[in-house]
C-alpha cells in the first residue's frame, strides 16, 4: 500500500491527500488518454535531497502530451517547481514522484476533447522489485503478450493506456512464479520488460534494443548508456536482439526509474551467467548509485536539489 502524505498538487494548488479526487466521468478513466512520469528523489551523501534528471522527465511528460494531442495548461518550469514544492511541503528526504496529466470530465466519446488536468503526487517507495533483487537478481519470463508495433501505439509516449499491455504481461509472469516479464515485438525481437528497458552483456560488450524498436526512450536507459560510454569505457551496441540471445547472455539487467539497475539471474528456467549479479552489472549499478546520491557526479545538471 502507498503510504499517505499530507498534500497533493492538483491543477495549481495543494489539496489534502483524501480530497485529491476526480469525477467518475473523467475521460482518461474510460479511454486511457493520459500521460505520466515516474521520477525519483534521493537523499545525497551530504544530507541534501536531489531529484534525478527532473528536467528530462518533465520534457518527456510534455512530449507525451504532444503525441496524444493534449495541451498542458502549465509550463515545464511550473511543473518542475510543482514537483519540488510537493516534496518540500510533505517533508520527504527520499521519494518517488508521479506527475500525471489527464483529460477531465465533461464530454464523453472517443472524439471528446475535455480540459487537461494535472497533478503531482509523491510517496515513499523503496526498491521496485525488492532490495534483495538489486544484489541477487530476479527471475524473468518471456511473455505471451507482444509489445504493440510502432504504428499501433506511440511507444515514445509514456501514455496511461499503453500500460494495459504491461499489466497483463506482469500479472502473467507473477502468476507463473516469476518476478518480471520480458516482451517481444511483433517481429519476435526483444523489446523491453513490463516497465523497464533491458540490456544484455556478452563477452564484455553491452547490447540493448535500439530506439527504433517499440520501446520507451527511458531516461534511466539514456543515463546508463552515457555512463557506459563516457565514464566506464565499456563498449555498447544498440541493435535488434533475438530471444535466444537472452538465454546465452553472460549478464542481463533491467533499468528504469522505479527498478533502478536490477540484475536478471534467470530467464525461462535458464540460468544467466553464474546465476547472480554479473561484474559489469555491479560496476554500472555502483556507479549509478554514486551519481544519483551525488557522491561522484558525472553530470552535475542531472541533479536538481530540493
Amino acid at each position: 500500500m502507498v503510504e499517505k502524505v499530507q498534500k497533493i498538487w492538483m491543477d495549481g494548488s495543494f489539496v489534502d491527500w483524501d480530497k485529491a479526487t476526480v469525477h467518475i466521468l473523467t475521460h482518461t478513466l474510460h479511454y486511457g488518454v493520459g500521460v505520466f512520469e515516474g521520477i525519483r528523489c534521493y537523499e545525497t551523501h551530504d544530507g541534501r535531497s536531489a531529484v534525478f534528471r527532473l528536467r528530462e522527465h518533465i520534457r518527456r511528460l510534455f512530449d507525451s502530451a504532444k503525441i496524444c494531442s493534449m495541451s498542458i495548461p502549465f509550463t515545464q518550469e511550473e511543473i518542475i517547481e510543482a514537483c519540488l514544492e510537493t516534496i518540500r511541503i510533505n517533508k520527504l528526504r527520499e521519494c518517488y514522484i508521479r506527475p500525471i496529466a489527464f483529460m477531465g470530465d465533461g464530454a464523453m466519446g472517443l472524439g471528446a476533447v475535455n480540459p487537461t488536468r494535472i497533478a503531482v503526487i509523491v510517496w515513499k517507495w523503496g526498491a521496485y522489485l525488492g532490495e534483495e533483487a538489486l544484489q541477487k537478481g530476479i527471475r524473468a519470463k518471456v511473455s505471451s503478450f507482444t509489445r504493440p508495433g510502432l504504428n499501433m501505439l506511440m511507444s515514445k509516449g509514456k501514455v496511461v493506456g499503453h500500460y494495459v499491455n504491461s499489466v497483463l504481461a506482469k500479472r502473467e509472469a507473477i502468476a507463473c512464479g516469476y518476478q518480471e516479464a520480458i516482451l517481444l515485438d511483433a517481429q519476435g525481437k526483444v523489446a523491453e520488460a513490463s516497465g523497464e528497458n533491458i540490456f544484455l552483456v556478452r563477452e564484455g560488450v553491452v547490447h540493448t534494443p535500439p530506439l527504433g524498436s517499440p520501446i520507451l526512450a527511458g531516461v534511466t536507459r539514456d543515463s546508463l548508456i552515457t555512463i557506459l560510454k563516457e565514464d566506464l569505457g565499456i563498449p555498447l551496441v544498440e541493435r535488434e536482439i533475438a530471444r535466444d540471445e537472452l538465454y546465452v547472455a553472460d549478464e542481463i539487467f533491467l533499468c528504469g526509474t522505479a527498478a533502478e539497475v536490477t540484475p536478471v539471474r534467470e530467464v525461462d528456467e535458464r540460468r544467466i551467467g553464474e546465476g547472480s549479479r554479473g561484474p559489469i552489472t555491479k560496476r554500472l549499478q555502483d556507479r549509478y548509485f554514486e551519481i544519483v546520491r551525488g557522491i561522484r557526479p558525472l553530470r552535475p545538471e542531472w541533479l536538481t536539489y530540493v
